[in-house]
């Protein structure tokens, strides 16, 4: 297995979500839903926060979520989000090739739910395969349920599976039909 490649899947997803987000109005796109982090604007920004999280974390970089560009406060619009998303998606490939030392292990400490100051300080422990992992994992959990938004708003967004948009694929003749 190699990461990074699995990472290029996830930008080319991310990209065709992107395509369906685009044309939504403001409040379309800061629509409440009872589910996930409410909003695809708020779920957009928490899954490319703790990509940026993971990169720090996985690169022994100390961080929290609260130091991490993608927050409301600091972006507002989805134009601004998907720029500094895909430039961060340059840094998250370049890290995630780089790695040759999965199993190292990684531990931190943090607020568990990280934004909630009352909330017990927790100690995490995995490796970098496993943050790595995270990332790749958490953002489909995410994208899931922005495509869930996007349906119910009227949009058609499907079929985002790797084997849709990474399989070779060709027609067999008809002679060679089993």
């Amino acid at each position: 297995m190699q990461p990074h490649l699995l990472y290029d899947y996830l930008c080319k997803a991310r990209a065709k979500l992107f395509d369906w987000i685009r044309p939504l109005n403001k409040d379309q796109y800061e629509r409440e839903f009872p589910y996930g982090l409410k909003t695809i604007h708020a779920t957009l920004l928490h899954t490319a926060g703790a990509e940026w999280l993971y990169g720090r974390r996985v690169q022994g970089q100390p961080a929290t979520i609260a130091d991490a560009p993608f927050a409301p406060e600091k972006i507002t619009m989805f134009v601004a989000l998907e720029d500094s998303w895909n430039q961060l998606a340059s840094e998250t490939r370049a890290w995630l090739e780089a790695i040759k030392d999965w199993d190292t292990p990684l531990e931190w400490t943090t607020r568990f739910p990280p934004r909630d100051p009352a909330a017990p300080v927790l100690r995490f422990r995995s490796t970098k395969g496993g943050v790595a992992s995270q990332l790749l994992f958490h953002e489909i959990h995410h994208r899931s349920q922005v495509m869930s938004m996007l349906r119910q708003l009227g949009v058609q967004a499907q079929n985002l599976d790797y084997s849709v948009l990474l399989f070779e694929r060709r027609e067999v003749p008809a002679e060679a039909k089993a």
